[in-house]
């Protein structure tokens, strides 16, 4: 935990005092997806300059300690912070790059930490239901999955995701990288047990997962592209986040300009409050891709000319 993420429990902790005595866990864990109630309660008590969005994850957090075996608090931490890690850690790193190198790596590192924290409760999430699910993992990741059943695809979708996403971090670190192969035997499982999982989310994570996993062949944008597909299909063209990663992912590699601002544009296109429960993770894509269509000339080399067929 870094200054600020103690700095932040620290300022809360009165208020969680206050509002565990009204508030049951869950409600807790739904304050985190924005439920009235609880995030109504928190903002009269919040001491100033505390960011509301820190409590949706630290809320839960904080209960933890007296449910350590609480499945749905694990799941709720695992999903919490790694859309925290997104939105306000790595995001905004990336962000930064072109301005200030040293304070995006200072947020990268930030948002690893989040997502490692993030990967460790959906771990021990399954822990829980699948005793020594861990250390199965670990030894014989493809055979250790085969005991997670369908109600475990929350906590197999969120742990993978965080894990991935910790690792396309620390490209540099040989230890981190030979964790892929787990992070790829839990997303497969949640794939094989749910591929309609939250409305095609474990699709739309495997638009950009398709091409950074382990053993990616020669037919790994096809596979994305197929992904995507399902992706948007699934969400009813009501999430931009599928349209964001096969931009970001597939466009740019295969140097496609005219369907990177294609892509990036229906992204923008998507109505936010069509679908309230989507309207946060909408807004962040959103920002995401407004960035991206900025960057669009360092990320896609234009076209060479073609040559004038000399005179004879």
């Amino acid at each position: 935990t870094d200054g600020r993420d103690a700095v932040e429990a620290a300022q809360i902790g009165e208020v969680l005092r206050l509002a565990s005595t009204q508030l049951g866990p869950m409600e807790f864990v739904a304050f985190g997806r924005g439920t009235d109630r609880a995030a109504a309660l928190l903002r009269q008590h919040v001491p100033a300059g505390v960011p509301m969005r820190a409590l949706g994850v630290i809320a839960p957090e904080a209960l933890l300690a007296e449910a350590p075996r609480q499945v749905e608090l694990l799941q709720a931490l695992a999903s919490g912070f790694t859309q925290y890690s997104f939105a306000f850690a790595d995001q905004p790193a990336d962000e930064l790059e072109d301005k200030d190198l040293a304070a995006a790596a200072v947020g990268h590192a930030r948002a690893k930490r989040l997502y490692d924290r993030a990967r460790n409760y959906g771990l021990r999430g399954l822990e829980v239901r699948h005793p020594g699910f861990e250390k199965a993992l670990r030894a014989n990741p493809t055979a250790a999955v085969r005991s997670a059943k369908k109600a475990d695809v929350h906590l197999l979708y969120w742990t993978a995701a965080a894990w991935a996403a910790g690792i396309s971090l620390a490209k540099d670190n040989p230890d981190a990288i030979a964790d892929l192969p787990l992070a790829a035997a839990l997303i497969d499982r949640a794939l094989a047990l749910d591929e309609r999982f939250d409305d095609g989310a474990i699709h739309s994570f495997m638009v950009t997962f398709a091409l950074a996993r382990p053993g990616a062949g020669p037919d790994a944008v096809a596979k994305s592209r197929q992904h995507f597909e399902r992706a948007v299909e699934l969400s009813g063209g009501f999430q931009a986040g599928p349209y964001v990663s096969l931009a970001e992912n597939v466009c740019v590699k295969q140097q496609n300009a005219t369907e990177f601002k294609a892509l990036l544009e229906k992204a923008l296109a998507v109505k936010v409050d069509a679908r309230p429960e989507w309207r946060l993770v909408n807004t962040i894509m959103q920002r995401r891709a407004k960035w991206l269509l900025g960057r669009m000339d360092d990320l896609i080399l234009p076209a060479l000319p073609s040559e004038t067929p000399k005179p004879k």
